[in-house]
């Protein structure tokens, strides 16, 4: 009976103890959510643009004369983008003044107008597009001036180096046939560099 006694009054002081840490839940650490990804702060390609370009031309020609030659060729351009979203549609006029002599003293190459479309895919700071468009030539051949009409493909990038200025290169490919019934075809390429202020 002794015994007993000592084991309810062991049990009476040790219950508190045991079920005191029961009562109140078990602390919870807390969790931290993830960053959010950061938003993607694309530009704004709309607006129109003036700029220059120089870089470099190599001509060919065959039919009734088969020369060749290359040089500098470098102008001015200006331009008007709109920017759909993903893509970037727009339209644009370059003038070059070109320093290319044919073989043969057959004659050069004077200057080349294009009137040009473009469209492309907007990267942000980057657009790369495709273009095309007419392009009028001016040149010397036997010793007579001609001028004619012809078209043009190319590929180009540019890319926004600071908020209104971009800088880029071009890569387009001419063709005149016949040029001024001279029965002369003309092809040249152009390669250029090009800088560009938006507004």
């Amino acid at each position: 009976m002794k015994t007993l006694t000592s084991l309810m009054v062991l049990a009476a002081f040790t219950a508190p103890a045991a079920f005191a840490g029961s009562i109140d839940p078990a602390p919870v650490e807390p969790t931290v959510a993830p960053a959010p990804a950061p938003a993607f702060a694309g530009r704004d390609w709309t607006g129109g643009y003036v700029g220059g370009q120089l870089g470099y031309g190599d001509l060919n020609t065959s039919g009734a004369a088969d020369v060749d030659g290359d040089g500098a060729i470098g102008g001015l351009h200006a331009g008007y983008d709109f920017d759909f979203g993903n893509w970037v549609l727009g339209g644009a006029l370059d003038y070059d003044s070109a320093d290319i002599d044919l073989s043969d003293d057959a004659g050069d190459l004077n200057d080349v107008l294009r009137l040009k479309v473009r469209g492309g895919y907007d990267l942000g700071d980057t657009l790369v597009y495709g273009t095309t468009g007419l392009a009028w030539a001016d040149a010397d051949l036997g010793g007579d001036s001609f001028d004619d009409q012809g078209y043009f493909v190319g590929v180009g990038a540019e890319r926004f180096v600071t908020d209104n200025v971009t800088v880029g290169g071009e890569l387009l490919y001419h063709e005149f046939d016949d040029f001024d019934d001279t029965d002369v075809d003309i092809e040249a390429t152009t390669l250029q560099a090009r800088v560009s202020w938006r507004f």
